[in-house]
């Protein structure tokens, strides 16, 4: 390429100055002297010419290809149907069809899942794949993807380039989907009282009507019929303190789009209004305090205390209007009440005839439909007033044997204690002997059921656990825990053993044996599974896609097992281990992604024709195959696609290997035409004088 470029001598301002004046003076000559100055100003202006210093320049250019790039749609929405497979096989065939093309280079992106709930970003992905290239070396743009595009620019003009934009779409026009969207969903609920859930099934293709049933905590309690784009309610109970994790799933259509928007999950938090013990102690003790100071300091609890200081056998002749005690209340306490109250403790309690047999039978009827119970035993357990040999002795986990040890003893942690969240990780229990004060009581029992977590004098049982039907009992075989809170010997954990002790009996979620939880952070899960075994299974996790994957859980603690696992879906994750579940959701809780996942082209056709681009489908309705047009340079008109064909706009970029600089107005040459420009002026000049 030959072309002529100036390097002035002088400043532009000063060059323009020169060339005024010659300008100037060569006007006057030509006024003055008539045509033959016309000489004198071609003498000036190869001055002014000369001043410029003008050059030949011939440039060496090798032309290079044109990019075309093409981006791949991966969000969670191009996961779904036979998308995949859709997208591969146009990949495949626009890499054949480049192959074709020697002066293109095609550049492919890929563009996953944004960060957050920003859903398909095509656009932003395209930028930063061609931040490189300058925008004139751009031939063309081509989308492989489902049309659910969240970043579209508003106009032509934001896009930063002029090369065609095309849409090839993924998907079938005849896709059906079912989703269930919530509506209203409580985040906070009182234990025992219904909260109400609002949702709406909508559907495309679908049938009109569906059945959607709910599940707790991965148990189902109801199965009902609702229909489509109708909003309604469900009314669930909270069950339990923690998290209640409700359900709600829809049926699936036949040959359904995805059916990872087939559910969704509300977990309420489940809030007791008040925690109501009844603390009943057979005799004033040292332990009475301890126990009252451990239930008073936490204000969710409303504590009822008694103590027995005259019992029905006593008699001493003074009038009942004289006492100033207060009459125990039995019947209102255990026939009237007794399901208000969360947990009932004996401590130290004997029977000494307050209670009648049928008020125990009662208290085991209670403990069956869900309470709880602690005997905090004393010798007493031991002789003829024991709780065992009441009929409470159905649920007492322990059976005494009549003798009572008095010696000092470190208690010690059982290797069940050891995987139990009551005990586990008990504050100084790391160290052997563990780094606590002493006992000096114990009463011996053998213990033919429930789970022993602390050992005392001679290995004997100190704590037992057990499950009694839908409720809890616990036995604890030393009246001494009081010595801990007490300093005696250094003293121990006895707010850390007691609380969790009372709060476990309470059903506190934390504190489950079996129990199964999932935490996310970014888009790493982890999982803990607890357990009392020695090995645990596979713990299966569900994507929002359907896709199942086996994880290996490794123990960390004694009876607490965990893994980590990456997962590229966002969405809700559901973990199943046996008949324990747990959900995580991975970003938002309702994605963008699955908000609308029907293949659609209607988002991207104003900005694609607007650059001379196209949106097609590559397969239509009852087509099993895939249509990838043609590809074609078109170097003039606005027509950019057509029937079976979508053309890309060569640049004519070029990179520049070499240039050649010829100086015009400088050496020999420009010495002869100045001089010889003068010459003539002067001659003809001069003969016109003469």
């Amino acid at each position: 390429m030959l072309s002529v470029s100036f390097s002035p001598l002088l400043p532009a301002v000063a060059l323009w100055a020169v060339g005024a004046v010659a300008a100037l003076l060569a006007l006057l000559a030509v006024v003055s002297r008539g045509p033959v100055a016309l000489l004198r100003a071609l003498a000036l202006g190869l001055v002014v010419l000369a001043l410029a210093n003008p050059s030949l320049v011939q440039e060496e250019r090798e032309k290079v290809k044109d990019i075309v790039a093409v981006v791949i749609d991966r969000s969670t929405s191009q996961t779904l149907g036979d998308r995949p497979a859709m997208t591969e096989q146009v990949r495949a065939e626009l890499q054949r069809r480049f192959g074709s093309l020697a002066d293109v280079e095609p550049r492919y992106i890929q563009a996953d899942d944004s960060a957050g709930d920003d859903g398909t970003r095509l656009f932003a992905a395209l930028s930063n794949g061609l931040a490189d290239v300058p925008p004139d070396r751009l031939a063309g743009v081509i989308f492989v993807t489902d049309g659910v595009v969240h970043d579209i620019p508003p106009s032509i003009e934001s896009l930063g380039f002029r090369a065609p934009l095309h849409a090839l779409i993924t998907g079938r026009p005849d896709e059906r989907d079912r989703q269930i969207k919530l509506i209203e969903a409580p985040r906070f609920g009182i234990v025992g009282r219904d909260q109400t859930i609002r949702a709406v099934v909508m559907e495309r293709g679908g049938t009109g009507s569906a059945f959607v049933t709910v599940r707790r905590d991965g148990q189902e309690f109801a199965r009902q019929q609702v229909r489509a784009d109708t909003p309604f309610s469900v009314d669930v109970r909270v069950e339990h303190g923690g998290a209640n994790v409700i359900e709600l799933e829809v049926e699936g259509l036949p040959d359904e789009l995805t059916l990872a928007n087939n559910r969704a999950v509300v977990p309420i938090e489940g809030i007791r209004e008040k925690l109501r013990v009844l603390l009943v102690s057979g005799e004033p003790n040292p332990g009475e305090r301890t126990w009252r100071n451990l239930l008073k300091s936490d204000a969710n609890v409303d504590l009822v205390h008694f103590t027995i200081l005259r019992p029905p056998e006593k008699q001493d002749g003074t009038p009942i209007n004289e006492l100033s005690l207060i009459a125990f209340p039995t019947r209102e306490l255990f026939q009237q009440k007794i399901k208000e109250f969360d947990l009932i403790i004996f401590d130290r309690y004997a029977n000494q005839s307050v209670l009648p047999p049928s008020y125990f039978d009662n208290i085991v009827r209670y403990v069956r439909d869900g309470g709880a119970v602690l005997v905090a035993a004393g010798p007493e357990f031991a002789g003829y007033g024991s709780l065992a040999q009441t009929r409470l002795a159905p649920i007492i986990p322990g059976t005494p044997n009549g003798r009572v040890i008095e010696e000092p003893y470190k208690a010690r942690i059982t290797d069940t204690g050891n995987r139990h969240p009551v005990t586990r990780d008990l504050p100084g229990s790391e160290s052997q002997p563990p780094a606590w004060g002493e006992w000096l009581r114990i009463i011996g029992s053998q213990v033919p059921s429930g789970a022993t977590l602390m050992s005392g004098a001679n290995d004997l049982p100190l704590l037992v656990l057990r499950r009694e039907e839908k409720g809890r009992v616990a036995l604890l075989l030393s009246d001494h825990a009081w010595l801990w809170a007490r300093g005696y010997n250094e003293g121990g954990p006895h707010l850390d053993l007691l609380r969790r002790l009372a709060h476990w009996l309470m059903k506190e979620p934390a504190l489950e044996e079996e129990a199964l939880r999932a935490s996310a952070a970014g888009r790493t899960i982890r999982v803990e599974r607890q357990t009392m075994k020695e090995t645990v299974d596979p713990v299966i996790l569900s994507a929002p896609s359907g896709a199942q994957r086996d994880l290996t859980l490794a123990e960390s603690r004694p009876g607490l097992f965990t893994s980590q696992v990456e997962t590229p879906e966002l969405g809700l994750h559901t973990l199943r281990s046996g008949d324990l579940i747990a959900f995580v959701s991975i970003g938002p809780a309702n994605p963008r992604e699955l908000t609308d996942v029907f293949s659609n082209t209607d988002a991207l056709r104003p900005i694609a024709e607007a650059t001379g681009g196209s949106v097609r489908r590559v397969a239509m309705e009852g087509d099993r195959g895939i249509t990838v047009p043609r590809i074609l340079a078109v170097r003039s008109g606005a027509r950019m696609s057509g029937g079976d064909w979508i053309g890309i706009r060569p640049s004519e970029s070029a990179v520049v290997r070499g240039v050649s600089v010829l100086p015009l107005a400088l050496g020999f040459l420009g010495l002869i035409l100045l001089v010889g420009a003068t010459l003539i002026a002067w001659i003809a000049e001069g003969r016109r004088r003469a």
